[in-house]
């Protein structure tokens, strides 16, 4: 198993909440600094396949491009609003590949979460892990701004169809869950925050920012 799924009580908590900008130590910022993150890039390939000409009998190759979404330019009506789509660039840039990570690595946390055979055997692993990561994803979650925390939470619900709120609740009861919700609140901040870039004009400006980042083209 590589990185449990709590990273993302680490990061929803230590990111999301912490209202200053924090810096780690060098002592202990290389222990995440080393973390292989995955790539935000899409594919430009979905796969290929081969196939005869019946005409010609020559054996010809069709590649099947991934889709690729052309959004027009940004407008902006003022420099205030540039200013905050810059912004939004950067805090989508920071948060998406730990997004990702939590998503991909959440499957494999339910099936090895299933191999214990008892809820106790699971509750006493998830604490014990939950510590063990608390300790070292700490700094790394703490160089984040409170801007790029929240951003993490829209995209944990993007990446994975779930609230944060719904993830942690899953795997460390109601009780937590609740704990973790109510400290978000302190700080402007929420672990149900939802996802709607149909309906809410915010949410569809960072779905144009995520689509464009991967696909290279911010």
């Amino acid at each position: 198993m590589k990185r449990l799924f709590l990273i993302l009580a680490i990061a929803v908590t230590m990111a999301a909440l912490t209202g200053t900008e924090a810096h780690a130590t060098p002592a202990v910022q290389g222990a995440v600094d080393n973390i292989e993150l995955p790539s935000v890039l899409q594919k430009t390939f979905a796969g290929y396949y081969h196939f005869i000409e019946p005409a010609t009998g020559d054996t010809l190759a069709m590649l099947v491009f991934n889709p690729i979404v052309i959004y027009p330019r940004e407008r902006f009506r003022n420099k205030n609003e540039e200013k905050l789509y810059w912004k939004t660039v950067r805090d989508v840039k920071k948060t998406l590949p730990y997004a990702k990570l939590i998503s991909s690595t959440l499957l494999e946390t339910y099936e090895y979460i299933d191999t214990y055979q008892t809820q106790k055997q699971k509750q006493a692993y998830l604490k014990r892990f939950e510590k063990e990561l608390f300790n070292q994803y700490k700094p790394q979650m703490k160089k984040m701004t409170k801007s790029q925390g929240k951003m993490l939470i829209k995209l944990i619900n993007r990446e994975t169809n779930q609230s944060s709120y719904s993830i942690v609740k899953a795997f460390l009861g109601t009780f937590r869950a609740g704990f973790w919700q109510t400290f978000s609140k302190f700080f402007g901040a929420s672990l149900k925050a939802g996802y709607h870039p149909n309906k809410n004009k915010q949410d569809a400006m960072i779905e144009r920012i995520c689509i464009r980042v991967e696909q290279g083209a911010l």
